[in-house]
């Protein structure tokens, strides 16, 4: 994907942000069964080094601003997808804190300069869902990770309360994915900035950010809204954006 991250530079002036898979989505779907490796700790190890390289090969390709698209997290909220963990011969207990230590590594040699995110949501294939529960149960692990900041799906009853966020560290930023991506209903300004506020009682506002829950369009298929009432939901998180944080 570097080759393709390198055409993405050359057509903007803009700082250019990329996404890969996160490395939990190694795993996730098929669980323990899925792995050829006899010894787990051998396979997250790989994984890891995996993806040292490959953050490296973008750091080379001049990436400054790297994201990890990561669902599990926000999937093992969902009773579930953890009773499928267990039958897949895992701990869904255990899955978060496995999943963050191997972010971890993965950004152990991450280079000076260069942010990386993760975005985690509950399924997003033509304005359908997979998961649904709020981020308690995989909230503490989630927020060690590593990264540099977190989008977060909150658009919807699906994601639960602010309440987990007193787990995020002081120095990360949180994004608040309050504009949903699944419907053409437009959002009310004062809504968004009453959830905003609802936020800060648990990170400060100057490491809050807005945007859309998840992106417009996981595959070709597109959600149910036309282009149009995406731009006017892109433009109304703008606007929302430039009177909260003046």
């Amino acid at each position: 994907m570097v080759d393709d991250f390198r055409f993405l530079k050359s057509v903007t002036t803009r700082t250019a942000k990329f996404t890969i898979p996160s490395p939990s989505m190694l795993h996730l779907r098929a669980g323990r069964r899925g792995i050829a490796y006899d010894d787990m700790d051998e396979f997250w190890a790989d994984a890891a080094a995996a993806y040292r390289a490959a953050i490296s090969a973008f750091a080379a390709a001049g990436c400054t601003y790297l994201q990890l698209d990561d669902v599990a997290f926000a999937y093992l909220c969902d009773p579930k997808i953890r009773d499928t963990c267990r039958k897949n011969g895992d701990d869904p207990d255990l899955l978060p804190g496995r999943y963050a230590r191997t972010i971890r590594e993965a950004l152990k040699d991450k280079p000076a300069g260069m942010t990386i995110a993760m975005h985690t949501c509950r399924g997003n294939f033509k304005s359908a869902w997979v998961a649904e529960g709020g981020y308690e149960p995989v909230a503490e692990a989630m927020f060690s990770s590593g990264v540099d900041a977190f989008f977060m799906e909150f658009d919807s009853s699906r994601a639960g309360g602010f309440e987990p966020l007193r787990f995020v560290p002081k120095d990360k930023t949180v994004v608040l994915g309050l504009v949903s991506s699944k419907t053409a209903q437009l959002e009310k300004t004062d809504a968004l900035k009453k959830r905003i506020e609802q936020a800060a009682k648990y990170v400060a506002l100057e490491k809050l950010c807005l945007s859309p829950q998840c992106g417009f369009s996981s595959t070709h298929h597109g959600n149910k809204l036309t282009a149009d009432e995406q731009w006017r939901k892109l433009s109304l998180v703008v606007e929302t954006a430039s009177e909260v944080w003046k």
